[in-house]
């Protein structure tokens, strides 16, 4: 009884007793373990009779234990020694490490140079990030868009071994895999790509057709260079010390003979045709065999094709498999599209959060009237949406060539999706809308007006509205020249007898947002007198100017602002640029301001990224403030009678009283970036074009922005500058000026004034006024 009573007290309490008993034996069991861990004499024993097998073991363990121990090393610098700026490294790239993943190498003659090695570059050339084209002697030019290498012999032994000398010293360093072909292969180049991608770059790799020597083993295999073969940097960077022996001592007539056997002889590599689960797979061409009659699983799984006879016969091989990639692309897409209908059912939204086109992003949702995308009319002739503001203008360009592709494809979709049962023709397009957005791409609604023609010939006319979509396709980088924020720049500032006044206040502006910080940049005053100012006797009107340049001189040691006086009775842009650039060096950074500009660290920075020597010039536009009279400072927000503002001045605080409004001014050309290089090339082209005569003259109507535009193959790149707020200032305009820039400086000028809301208030007041 007394038992059971006292199991009957226990029973709640067996449960925990337990689990503390069975917590307790695996705690001792593991104590026990822990204990029995350590060095054991086994190992060390074990590693010392295995010897040379495996000697780095504990090497190899101790150093996976490293490194997933994160180690903090302290910064510390001598105070003893000076300070010296750490030079970074002109790309990320290079300060990582990181290499490029392939370089393609084809071996080409004088004789083919111009026909296959042409027809190898326009087919593959855009896949690879680097294509260089080998050859023992070349014809005085070289096709337009190839990096051609001459070696200065046609031996094969002596090709090959320059060739891959060439490829350790300059390229070495830079790519992993190296992909050497003739040219007359054909390569598929995205599956060669993404072969590359699959292999482990880190051991030696001699990738090919695998062949086998005449007479010799089977281990001994060369890669036939006629189906091109891979090979990895670690292998180049061994195989280069060998070159010179091989070609003395290996006589061979072809140069992938040759590079097998220096491999197999110097480094025991042979060829292999599968690595890592990845076959390489090639094809060879009969003769007079038709690539659109070809269907065997060798071809269409082909990473080479060969030999091509002919340039047309590679285009014809590259439109074949260009057709064969479209095809599996659009069936990847099916599949993809039937699987997310499949799992939108089991969304919250259901079919309902189904978009279209299936698989892209839904259409934009505007947050407020001010996000909303409007659409652009448009008909077969014309647009309604006009770049200069004007209600209507021609479609024309690739405008034009847009509205008819979309055209095309809407009637091919319609007779792709009824046929056989109707055929469509189009007759014309009753109305065309189309916006782009930013999530999704072009976007089309078009009303078409068709004739619909039945099986047994019955026609009617029909019209019906239908939508497309051009998708943004995958984004690519633009590949742009290098340029640095380390330029200088070389500030000219043409100052007129009108403008010697608001001199002083620039040359404060740029002490204080240039000399202060250190900008790395320079000023040149260019004081432009007149016929009668200036002369023996007379006042120096640039006086007040000249002794403010002194006093900055003076206030910051080292600085020098150099002036230079010019004469002229009608001043010109160009004529005023000339003589600044025949004193400054070619490579000069020049940024044409004037004295109601103020440029900042900011300006400056976007000057040096923007121009582009070679390739772009840069004319911001800056932004105008209006006419204080018409235009005064306006309420704070929230206060009795505050109502709606022209734009505030970018960058404006409000901490400093209420800005006066403006705008952003179009119309003003008179800021520019550009390289003196750049300019000469222009200056040259115009005069060799206008001559005598007739070049004076062009010179007075023109600005250094329009010799760019007129003279130049350069980009020119006009944006708006947040940073170059000038105050208001009513333009000189010259009779002389040519009508079209004499329209745009009063333009300028009378946009200038005022927002529309303030000119209407002015004109109410003055009405106002006459009428008491």
């Amino acid at each position: 009884m007394r038992l059971s009573s006292l199991l009957a007290l226990l029973r709640p309490a067996l449960p925990l007793i337990l689990g503390l008993s069975l917590g307790c034996s695996l705690s001792l069991l593991r104590v026990s373990w822990i204990q029995g861990e350590g060095e054991d004499p086994c190992v060390e024993a074990v590693g010392e009779r295995g010897g040379p097998q495996n000697p780095d073991s504990r090497a190899r363990l101790d150093q996976s234990d490293e490194d997933f121990k994160p180690r903090i090393v302290p910064y510390y610098r001598d105070p003893n020694k000076p300070y010296k700026k750490v030079l970074r490294t002109r790309y990320i790239q290079t300060e990582l490490g990181s290499r490029e993943r392939l370089l393609v190498a084809v071996l080409t003659s004088r004789a083919t140079l111009s026909t296959l090695a042409v027809a190898v570059n326009r087919t593959v050339a855009h896949h690879f990030p680097r294509l260089l084209y080998f050859t023992g002697q070349r014809g005085a030019r070289a096709p337009a868009g190839m990096q051609v290498v001459s070696h200065g012999d046609e031996r094969p032994a002596w090709l090959m071994s320059e060739t891959l000398r060439h490829l350790h010293t300059h390229f070495g360093a830079d790519y992993d895999w190296f992909f050497i072909m003739q040219d007359d292969t054909y390569v598929q180049a995205p599956r060669l790509a993404a072969l590359a991608g699959h292999l482990s770059i880190n051991q030696d790799l001699y990738l090919g057709r695998a062949e086998e020597f005449i007479g010799a083993g089977e281990q001994a295999r060369y890669c036939h260079g006629g189906f091109g073969y891979l090979l990895s940097r670690s292998l180049l960077l061994r195989l280069r010390p060998h070159l010179d022996g091989c070609r003395g001592d290996i006589l061979s007539a072809r140069p992938d003979e040759w590079l097998g056997r220096c491999l197999i002889d110097s480094l025991g590599v042979g060829c292999v045709s599968q690595h890592q689960g990845q076959q390489y797979r090639s094809f060879e061409l009969a003769k007079n065999r038709d690539p659109e009659k070809e269907g065997s699983s060798a071809f269409l799984s082909a990473f080479a094709v060969h030999p091509v006879s002919e340039g047309t016969l590679m285009y014809r091989l590259h439109k074949r498999f260009s057709a064969l990639e479209l095809e599996r692309a659009y069936s990847e897409i099916e599949q993809l599209q039937a699987q997310i209908r499949n799992l939108t059912v089991l969304t919250p939204e259901g079919e309902a959060g189904l978009s279209w086109p299936v698989g892209l992003p839904a259409p934009f949702i505007p947050h407020s009237r001010f996000e909303v995308l409007g659409w652009d009319y448009f008909t077969e002739q014309h647009t309604f949406s006009c770049a200069d503001g004007a209600p209507k203008c021609p479609l024309q360009g690739a405008s034009r060539a847009d509205v008819g592709d979309a055209l095309e494809t809407a009637l091919e979709q319609l007779n792709r999706r009824y046929q056989p049962r109707l055929r469509f023709q189009k007759q014309r397009l009753l109305n065309g809308y189309r916006r782009f957005d930013p999530a999704r791409g072009m976007e089309y609604t078009l009303d078409l007006l068709l004739e619909c023609v039945t099986q047994r010939g019955h026609r009617r006319a029909l019209a019906r509205r239908v939508s497309l979509l051009r998708p943004l396709s995958r984004v690519e980088i633009l590949p742009m020249p290098y340029v640095t924020e380390a330029t200088r720049v070389q500030l000219v500032l043409p100052v007129l007898v009108a403008e010697a006044a608001a001199a002083p206040a620039f040359l404060e502006a740029f002490a204080a947002n240039v000399l202060e910080p250190r900008e790395h940049a320079l000023l040149t005053l260019l004081l432009v007198y007149g016929p009668r100012e200036g002369g023996r006797g007379a006042p120096d009107p640039f006086l007040g100017v000249k002794a403010a340049a002194a006093e900055l001189e003076r206030r910051y040691p080292g600085t020098r602002l150099a002036w230079l006086a010019v004469r002229a009775e009608a001043p010109s842009q160009v004529r005023l640029m000339d003589v600044v650039s025949k004193k400054h060096p070619v490579d000069t950074l020049f940024f044409l301001t004037t004295v109601w500009t103020r440029p900042g660290p900011e300006v400056l920075n976007r000057c040096r990224m923007n121009a582009i020597s070679g390739w772009q010039a840069f004319f911001p536009v800056h932004f105008q403030e209006f006419n204080p009279a018409l235009s005064p400072q306006r309420s704070p927000p929230g206060a009795p009678g505050a109502g709606p503002d022209p734009p505030s001045p970018p960058g404006a605080d409000p901490s400093r009283g209420a800005p006066i409004g403006g705008r952003f001014d179009r119309q003003a050309s008179a800021e520019g970036c550009f390289y003196n290089a750049d300019y000469l090339a222009a200056r040259a082209r115009l005069a060799g074009e206008l001559a005598g005569q007739e070049e004076e003259e062009a010179l007075e109507g023109l600005e250094v922005m329009d010799v760019f535009l007129r003279f130049s193959g350069l980009h020119l790149f006009r944006a708006v500058e947040p940073g170059l707020v000038q105050k208001f200032s009513l333009r000189d305009c010259s009779p002389r000026l040519s009508e079209e820039l004499y329209h745009r400086c009063r333009l300028s000028n009378l946009e200038g004034l005022g927002g529309r809301a303030q000119l209407a208030m002015a004109l109410f007041e003055q009405e106002q006024a006459n009428s008491t």
